[in-house]
This record gives structure tokens, sequence and C-alpha cells, in this order.
């Protein structure tokens, strides 16, 4: 458990405590965006990785149980995942300025389109819902410790990157901060924004349903246990 922690604390703190933060501006302007860059997502990789082979380890082991799953708590589970892939697929096919490298995609008119309507951090936000989701069905030690880290960097996350943004882009971002929020619909219920559901595509809300039902299939042979109810 020891290494699934530790694991855990690298893979979260190289997220939040170097990639927005002025220390990654130090780093850049030492070695370059490139190398950086490269060396960064190497170190997310073997974080994640070793995070990974962490919780096997720790199943293997004594692994305390708080909680259990129920049927009702798997419904509840679906749902939310369901969810989450309505966020995290489109969020990955639509340009976000938010995204490494699409930083240009505040210079087009329709920068805040689609999804970005209702959160500028969609995928982040359907991590956090994803995470929740396999914690409430999920109560042992191990795979709280796993979710909760990815449900902490998806939670916490966006403040970095909008830090980030910030202090690249100037009035620019600030322009399309205004019209967005982190918090999914934050923005629509303070009437800064406007909900149009056909603008983020059927193809991909077609691709997030295809995506979550081939996970729900194949879960009992990826991970050995079955999301369904009575499964």
């Amino acid at each position: 458990m020891t290494g699934l922690i530790a694991a855990a604390v690298v893979f979260v703190a190289i997220h939040l405590f170097v990639s927005g933060t002025r220390l990654r501006d130090a780093i850049v302007a030492r070695i370059g965006q490139g190398p950086y860059m490269g060396l960064f997502s190497l170190a997310s990789l073997a974080s994640l990785v070793w995070m990974g082979f962490a919780y096997g380890a720790a199943h293997r082991g004594p692994d305390p149980v708080w909680w259990s799953a129920t049927p009702a708590t798997k419904w509840i589970q679906l749902v939310v995942t369901f969810a989450a892939f309505l966020l995290i697929v489109p969020g990955l096919l639509t340009p976000n300025p938010t995204s490494v490298r699409q930083e240009a995609t505040l210079e087009k008119p329709d920068a805040v389109s689609g999804v970005l309507r209702i959160t500028r951090h969609p995928f982040l936000a359907g991590v956090a819902l994803w995470a929740a989701g396999h914690m409430l069905v999920n109560g042992d030690l191990a795979s709280l410790i796993l979710f909760g880290a990815l449900f902490v960097l998806a939670l916490f996350g966006p403040a970095s990157i909008d830090a980030k943004r910030k202090r690249a882009l100037g009035s620019a971002w600030d322009g399309f901060a205004a019209q967005t929020s982190a918090a999914p619909f934050a923005a629509i219920a303070q009437g800064r924004q406007s909900l149009k559901l056909g603008e983020i595509g059927w193809w991909r809300l077609a691709i997030a349903v295809a995506v979550w039902g081939a996970l729900v299939v194949a879960h009992p042979y990826l991970f050995g246990v079955s999301p369904l109810p009575g499964g």
C-alpha cells in the first residue's frame, strides 16, 4: 500500500505543483518548451504506470474494505460514468485553448462553442465524475487511493491550467475565461453563457455513447468485475 500511496502522491504532485506553476515557467526558461514537454510527458506516463502496478500489488495484500457495491450504487455509477463520457469524449474532440498546444484556438471567432459552453475543462470534469463513480462502488483502500488521486487531480487541475494560461495569454485568456466556467454549467447559470447542445456535434456524442457502452461490456474481461447490477 505504501508504494501505491507514493505513486499517487507523485502523480498528483507533478501535475498540481509543477505543470501549472511558476516552477514550470522557470524550467521552460532553462531548457526550452520542447524538452520540458518531453520530460513532463515521460514523468506523467511513468508515474501513471507505477500507480497502476502499485494498485495491483496493493490488491494482492491486506486491503481494508469500508463499503461494497450494491445494485443501487451500481446503477448510480453507470449513470454517473455515462455523463462523464459525454464530457470526456467531446472534450477531447473539441478544439480548446486549455489543451496542450491549442492556445491558437483563442484567435477563432467561435473559440467558445459546443461543450466549452458547459465547461472550459470538459475532459477533467468528466474524469472527476468517472473517478467519483468508481469510488462509490469500490470501498477498498487501494481503490480509494487510486481513484481518489485522479479525482483530486481532476478537481484542482483546472485552477492550475487557468493560472498557466493567464500568465501566457494575458487579456486574450481573460476574455475566454469571462465567457466560460471551470465548474460545469456555472457560466450558463450565471447568465454569462447559453447552452447550445447542437454545437457539441451528434458524432461526438455518438462516439461517447459507443465508448461508454463498449467499456461496460468489456469491463469484466479487462478488469475482472462487471459494472452491471447483478453482475
